[in-house]
Formats: C-alpha cells, sequence, structure tokens
C-alpha cells in the first residue's frame, strides 16, 4: 500500500508540473501574440485614412528630416546626431548600407589579408545596432537602402569585400564577377546586379547576397520604424528590384513580420521607362520614392511631381528621401534645395529629407531652421486632409506661390521669394472671421496673429522677399 501512495504522489506531482509547463507555454504564446499584434498594429505602414501618408504606432506622421551622412550608423557622435534632429522636429533618416568614407568599417571579418563572407565584422553591426535603437526610441523613421549602388564601382568595388580578390569563399572564374569596373553604375558593367534567378542566375553570389540580406533583416526585423529601399539610384534590370523586395517580404512574413518596400531608379525624369517598374507594380512596390526628381528646379520639379501623384493607383505614400541643392554641390544652390523641400510638402507627399552636405544642406543650421518652421507650420493643421490647390491661386508667376488647403476649414501658402498672389476662399463664405497668421520660415517665427472678415478672394503680400508662409483659418 505505501508503494501504491508513493507512486500516486509521484504521478500527481509530475501531472502539476506538466499542468505547469502547458499553463506557462499557452501563457507565453499568448503573450507573444500579443505583442506580435501590437507591433503590427503599432509598425510604420500606410496610413488607412488617407493612403498618401504613413503612420506610426497608430497615428498619421509627416516625415521630414536632414543628416550629415547617408549611411549615418557609421558616424561618431550619432546619438547626439539624432538627438539635434528629433529636436527640430526631424522624424526621418536614409542609412545606405554602405562603407566607403572614412572611418568606416565593412560588414565582413578580414582573416589574413582576405575577407571571409561567413564570418561578421562586429564592429559594423554593433554600429549598425546602436542606430536602429536609437532611432527607435527617438521615433525616428529609417529608411534603408539595401544596396549602396556606388560601393559597386570605381575605387569603392577595388576595395569592396564582394570583389572576388578581396574574398577567400570565390574567384572570378567560379563567379564571372570583374575585379575591377572603372564606369560609372549608370553603365551597369558589374554583373553583382545581375545575379538573380531571372537573370544570370549566379548561385555562387547570390548565396552571400542573401546571407547578407538576412542578417540585415536579422538586425531591424524586431522593430517598426524601417522602410526598405533597394537601391540607390540603380540603372539595372528591373528583375534585380524584384528579386529584393520579394525575397525581404517573404522573409519577414516567415518571421510574422510586414515590411514596406520600394526601389530609386537613377533617371531625373519621373516619365521615365524604369520608373514604371515601381510606379505600376504596387505587389512588389508598397511605396514610392522621388527623390531623383529632386534635380529639378523651380516650377518644373513642382509640376513633374504633381503629373505622378496624380497618375499613381493604387495610391500609395510617395517619398523623398534625397532632396539635392547646396551652394557647395553641382545641383542647385541652397534656396533651390530649400524650395525643394517645401514644395514636396505642399505637394501632398509623404516625406522630405535634405541631402547630405555637399549635395544638400544635410543638418546645417539653414535645414535646422526649415525644418523646425515645417514642424511649426503642420503642427497647426491637418496635413492628412489638407491637398495641394494652387487652382485657388491667382495672379500667380511660375514658381510664385504654393497652396496647400482643406478648402472651407484652412489654407497655408509658401511663398519661395517673397512676391503677392491672390487666393480664392470662396468656400469660406459661411464663416464670419478668418485668422491670418505669417511664419518667417528663416526664423521660425509667427507674426501677430489678425482676425479679418470673410471675403471671396484674399491678396497676400509676403513682407519680405525670402520664405515666407501664410496661414488662414476659421476664427
Amino acid at each position: 500500500m505505501e508503494s501504491l501512495w508513493k507512486a500516486h504522489v509521484v504521478v500527481s506531482r509530475l501531472v502539476s508540473v506538466l499542468l505547469i509547463l502547458v499553463i506557462s507555454n499557452t501563457a507565453a504564446q499568448e503573450t507573444k501574440a500579443e505583442k506580435d499584434t501590437q507591433m503590427e498594429k503599432d509598425r510604420i505602414q500606410i496610413y488607412k485614412e488617407n493612403p498618401r501618408y504613413w503612420q506610426y504606432k497608430g497615428e498619421p506622421i509627416l516625415l521630414i528630416g536632414g543628416s550629415v551622412e547617408d549611411n549615418l550608423f557609421q558616424i561618431p557622435n550619432l546619438k547626439a546626431h539624432l538627438a539635434l534632429l528629433n529636436a527640430v522636429g526631424g522624424n526621418y533618416v536614409r542609412s545606405t548600407m554602405s562603407w566607403v568614407d572614412e572611418g568606416d568599417v565593412p560588414p565582413f571579418k578580414k582573416v589574413g589579408d582576405l575577407y571571409d563572407l561567413n564570418r561578421w565584422n562586429d564592429e559594423f553591426w554593433n554600429r549598425f545596432r546602436n542606430f536602429i535603437a536609437w532611432t527607435d526610441e527617438m521615433d525616428i523613421i529609417v529608411q534603408i537602402e539595401v544596396w549602396a549602388t556606388f560601393n559597386y564601382y570605381r575605387e569603392p568595388w577595388a576595395a569592396n569585400p564582394f570583389n572576388p580578390k578581396n574574398n577567400s569563399n570565390y574567384t572570378a572564374e567560379e563567379t564571372g564577377l570583374p575585379t575591377v569596373v572603372k564606369s560609372h553604375p549608370v553603365a551597369t558593367e558589374n554583373n553583382f546586379f545581375w545575379s538573380v534567378p531571372k537573370e544570370r542566375n549566379q548561385e555562387i553570389v547570390l548565396e552571400y547576397q542573401e546571407k547578407f540580406v538576412d542578417k540585415l533583416l536579422a538586425e531591424t526585423l524586431p522593430y517598426g520604424h524601417i522602410l526598405y529601399c533597394m537601391d540607390n539610384e540603380t540603372a539595372v534590370t528591373p528583375a534585380w528590384g524584384e528579386y529584393w523586395a520579394t525575397y525581404i517580404q517573404k522573409q519577414a512574413a516567415a518571421a510574422g513580420r510586414v515590411v514596406e518596400t520600394t526601389e530609386m531608379w537613377d533617371p531625373w525624369d519621373l516619365s521615365h521607362e524604369k520608373h514604371k517598374a515601381t510606379f505600376d507594380h504596387p505587389e512588389t512596390y508598397s511605396f514610392c520614392d522621388i527623390s531623383q526628381n529632386n534635380h529639378q528646379k523651380g516650377q518644373r520639379h513642382w509640376d513633374n511631381a504633381q503629373k505622378i501623384r496624380a497618375k499613381i493607383s493604387p495610391i500609395r505614400p510617395i517619398n523623398n528621401i534625397k532632396i539635392y541643392g547646396a551652394d557647395t554641390g553641382k545641383y542647385g544652390r541652397t534656396r533651390d534645395g530649400l524650395e525643394r523641400f517645401w514644395r514636396n510638402v505642399f505637394g501632398g507627399f509623404a516625406s522630405a529629407r535634405f541631402h547630405r552636405p555637399d549635395s544638400g544642406v544635410g543638418l546645417s543650421e539653414t535645414a535646422q531652421a526649415h525644418l523646425k518652421s515645417m514642424r511649426t507650420l503642420t503642427n497647426e493643421i491637418d496635413v492628412f486632409i489638407c491637398e495641394p490647390h494652387n487652382d485657388l491661386l491667382s495672379n500667380r508667376v511660375d514658381n510664385g506661390a504654393y497652396a496647400f488647403a482643406n478648402p472651407g476649414r484652412e489654407y497655408a501658402v509658401y511663398f519661395p521669394n517673397g512676391g503677392s498672389v491672390d487666393i480664392n476662399l470662396s468656400a469660406m463664405k459661411d464663416a464670419k472671421m478668418l485668422t491670418v497668421r505669417w511664419l518667417n520660415i528663416a526664423k521660425s517665427e509667427w507674426t501677430q496673429k489678425e482676425e479679418i472678415p470673410v471675403s471671396d478672394s484674399l491678396t497676400l503680400s509676403a513682407p519680405t522677399e525670402d520664405h515666407w508662409a501664410v496661414l488662414i483659418q476659421r476664427k
């Protein structure tokens, strides 16, 4: 009897332990499911109420930014730089997966004289890991460019770990990869970008490319503030971008995540055939990036972008991760860059970011003032309901003024260089009084608010020949 009793006690204890394990496992699964559901709700995604914009953590968000470098995770004093951006209203940065500047480190470990593509350089990934964690903490959205095109041509290719002469994993004979590429990327003479199955199906190269992307995803998929762009200014076959966008989507799905993907093409003309690969394929690219349009100036810059905005179907966010224009660069003056920034936001696009110094104004004091002013203005209006409305302006010269409005409720007008314009306010006829405020963009300061009677039309004259915005609202 005693033996039976002892056996009964043992069995009872085992059953209790098993029940505890089952309950614990079930609770853990439920907790994970709750976390996954919350992450899906909070991640950066297309705004449900207006798919021209993004939403993050359940709220619509306008992305604006500027930074000192493109592969931002490689710079010293990174956290302070991000904090500065955050302090002036910025929430958007670019991250090329690049390692060509002084002080940069590559993603692979060097063993002897050659890189081993199976071994990671901890310093590279630690830098990247900190960058992702800090941007997450500050609610800064990161747009990653997976393949930094210029890393694979000319001098950067000569030192690139993927170059067969620089690694111990494959040879030029095995892969067909060149060891020297002297041409500009637009010539597409590095068949590193032709490895995918629909092209040359170079399995040896593709294996290591996928390992690199898998590592990138391992670091980023646990977060919800990442957008994925396949390339920077690519001119290669559409099959390349399609392969990587689909690959990233599948790998994310296997991890229980959903991601947003796009491609960036080289042609400055948005009507070029290459852009259609993005514009016409929402199943592959959930958003668009038209940064190359930011080489255009004045009225043409606005008109070209508006044509594309009107044509893209289904409606998706259209980003501008690079806005060119700096007195030290070759793609227009600083004034051009600042105007492009304001035209993009008033044009109803989802993002606007100043390009790095030498090609853009980065996060200079000038850029900081314009970021702060843009946030000051857009915090006062419902950006996500307003639309571009130059049709409401009359006595307007080309590039003289740009309107962004929710007719009947509120109107914002941007003046690139002072001047005056008439605005049609007939949709406000049931209001009694209007308020008018001018924003000195360079100083990020409002002038005193005026109250005026409603009229069908109002003449707006900027106080000086500089960047100004005016806000007209119902009292």
